[in-house]
């Protein structure tokens, strides 16, 4: 087995290397070599030690086999401590990522340098808990207060650059980690320079940690670990750095004790999982290099420039010269956006504008596209004519997908002569901005087409889910049952404002009823329309107050009211005074006595019937396994990333308990609330929705 530490000593200085790839991940092995070189460089009489990482990376963090088991010695916190105590000079070079334990392992050395590429940060805050090696006492001061709670309360990476203006890196210099090491290793000997411990330099003067503490959280819609990590910040500046070292290993436990922690483990994981299919195991994608789209809408754009960032070319195609050209102004619009937060360059943008993207009133602009993506008006007719157009035009093997969120991709592939070749490609708007991509695998989809779709996904850096075919597919069927419990909360005696801000304290961005203004009115009031053209089931409940706030002409943020005015401003969100009697005139019309509702009980019954739906979603293979329902109501949905999603929520709430509330309620509404099969087979096993993951 090779060493997961390599030691090599070159006149004065030891080497370290770490050598456990693919991320030199900082498992027991590489623990234990750090110290062992450590020792080992005193003992043989060097002057100063270089640890650096072979491959592509220092070290990247923590080594996630290790995740949810008891930690080994040497512990990470002690690995540090001994790295800085050393007489010698400690030097880390750094290249790839340096993140969470690899910046305290830095941290721990008395000079850094990097690459210019090299990216580093403490992204603890991001899986639920916080530095616990140091990073919240060597931190605040080496670079103060202010500087530390940014880098640590948001877990964001921060490239070499910065790094170096921040005080986190001595110097920045271009060549390979290990030459670069040696030279300033040799550079500080020659200089005779001092040793340089972080824990020896004063702490910042405290300052109100409450204030701090309170006004994290609330940023965090109560995300707990980055307001605990600033009671680590203030431990650094209160206590004795052993003391302070000890107190930040205590808040570290207490939130691996947390049901969040937990959640976003979940998370970081089932995303990592998601794109992992059994079925497309040695299954090559077909070639993806030209893509075609129809409509340059809101959403067309949007999919046009996901396209084009990700090195594709595109060729667009509208109904006239002057829609195709309204289509590149919104394109152009949002590749500013790229421009002024300098992810391209302006040299980028006009190659992207003006080579890379063509646009074309004719469909036989499309013959030699790898793949077209319709984004047309969500109505079979349209659908069908445009794929009826597709077929004809392009060529063998060129896979057509339909961005529809709620239609039947059988269907649209059935006026083809190729229904191999069709798939459902649900973006979300803003498709260059949100990252959930519904891959909608038709009945005869080919495998090379699915995985294709796949790698588009990647190309776009979406996180991409497969979904099998139904009203809505994963995430909008499932959004669909909890927003009409919302909706008959309201019938009973809620109200839309009580409503939003009880989910909004659950941890959701935005209530049902402001996402509803934000998306438009006019979408859900089409849906209900068409369902009710196809016959509703007699058992359903039915409203009407959402239709004559559309019938009023109030779609939400796009006509200035919905639930909301917006007449002072997308923000304002001051109810609509004509809500609340539309909403008392539907309850009279029904015979409807309203009563209270406490915010709990609205969380627990919203919460129910989106797992309840969840757990038929999944049982009837819809979504293969519950963590692809996790994943897409994270990325798409706003779903609390704390809470891991909705079936591990459901999970940690414990699944006997929410069935029984769901037969409670059915007794007053057997058909809304009938349980799931799925979730009666998993109470009567004692098993969870995670076991399903597993198996």
């Amino acid at each position: 087995m090779t060493e997961a530490i390599v030691y090599e000593k070159i006149g004065d200085i030891a080497v370290l290397a770490a050598n456990n790839p693919p991320v030199n991940a900082l498992g027991q092995a590489v623990r234990q070599g750090l110290v062992e070189g450590i020792e080992r460089a005193e003992k043989e009489g060097a002057k100063a030690v270089l640890i650096y990482g072979e491959g592509r990376t220092f070290f990247a963090g923590a080594d996630i086999r290790e995740f949810g088991k008891a930690p080994t010695e040497p512990f990470l916190p002690d690995v540090c401590t001994r790295i800085e105590a050393s007489p010698l000079i400690v030097v880390s070079a750094l290249h790839g990522t340096a993140l969470g334990g690899g910046l305290e392992i830095a941290l721990g050395s008395h000079y850094r340098i990097a690459v210019p590429k090299a990216r580093m940060g403490l992204p603890e805050v991001l899986i639920g808990v916080m530095p616990g090696a140091g990073g919240t006492q060597r931190l605040p001061r080496l670079i103060g207060i202010d500087k530390s709670l940014d880098v640590i309360t948001s877990g964001r990476q921060i490239g070499a650059k910065e790094a170096l203006e921040l005080g986190i890196l001595d110097k920045v210099a271009e060549g390979e980690p290990r030459e670069i090491g040696l030279a300033y290793a040799q550079e500080l000997i020659d200089a005779a320079a001092p040793r340089r411990a972080i824990s020896e330099m004063p702490a910042p003067e405290p300052v109100d940690f409450d204030a701090l503490y309170d006004a994290v959280l609330k940023k965090g819609r109560g995300l707990l670990a980055p307001a605990v990590a600033v009671r680590g910040i203030q431990a650094c500046c209160e206590l004795p750095f052993a003391e302070g070292m000890k107190r930040e290993r205590e808040l570290f436990m207490e939130l691996m004790a947390t049901d969040q922690r937990q959640g976003l483990i979940h998370a970081f994981f089932a995303e990592r999982a998601v794109g992992k299919l059994p079925e497309l195991k040695d299954v090559e994608p077909r070639q993806l290099a030209a893509i075609g789209v129809i409509g340059g809408g809101t959403m067309g754009a949007g999919i046009a420039t996901s396209a084009l960032l990700s090195g594709l070319t595109v060729t667009l195609i509208e109904m006239s010269p002057e829609a195709a050209e309204a289509a590149k102004g919104r394109i152009s619009g949002n590749l500013q956006g790229a421009l002024k937060r300098g992810k391209i360059s302006p040299e980028k943008f006009a190659e992207l504008t003006e080579k890379a993207l063509t646009l074309a009133t004719d469909y036989a602009a499309l013959k030699d596209a790898d793949l077209v993506i319709e984004a047309v008006f969500e109505e079979m007719s349209v659908k069908k004519d445009v794929f009826t157009k597709l077929d004809a035009i392009c060529k063998p093997g060129a896979v057509l997908a339909s961005n529809t969120s709620y239609l039947d991709v059988n269907e649209i592939a059935a006026c083809t002569s190729r229904p191999e070749d069709v798939i459902g490609l649900h973006f979300f708007s803003p498709a260059h901005v949100m990252k959930l991509l519904e891959i909608v695998v038709a009945d005869k989809t080919a495998a090379d087409v699915v995985a294709t779709g796949f790698a588009l996904g990647g190309k776009m850096g979406k996180v991409s889910v497969r979904a099998g075919v139904c009203d809505g597919f994963i995430g909008n069927r499932i959004l669909s049952k909890y927003r009409t419990c919302a909706d008959y909360m309201i019938l009973d005696g809620a109200s839309p404002y009580q409503i939003d801000a009880a989910l909004e304290a659950f941890g959701f961005a935005m209530g049902p009823y402001a996402v509803g203004d934000l998306a438009g009115l006019d979408i859900g009031w089409a849906v209900r329309k068409r369902k009710r053209a196809e016959g509703m089931d007699p058992r359903a409940r039915d409203f009407t107050y959402a239709d004559k706030l559309c019938e009023d002409g109030h779609f939400g943020q796009k006509t200035g009211m919905g639930y909301y005015d917006y007449s002072a401003g997308a923000k304002a969100r001051v109810p609509n005074p004509e809500v609340m009697p539309l909403i008392e005139a539907d309850r009279a019309a029904q015979g409807i006595t309203p009563r209270e509702f406490t915010d709990e009980e609205i969380v627990r019954r919203y919460m129910a019937a989106m797992v309840n739906e969840a757990a038929r979603v999944v049982g009837e293979g819809i979504a293969k396994r519950p963590l692809d329902v996790d994943v897409t109501l994270l990325y798409g949905y706003g779903f609390p990333r704390y809470r891991g999603g909705p079936m591990k929520w459901a999970d940690m709430q414990g699944l006997p308990g929410l069935l029984a509330d769901i037969k409670s309620w059915a007794q007053d509404d057997p058909y809304f609330w009938e349980p799931a099969p799925l979730l009666e087979k998993l109470v009567a096993e004692g098993r969870s929705f995670d076991d399903l993951n597993k198996d």
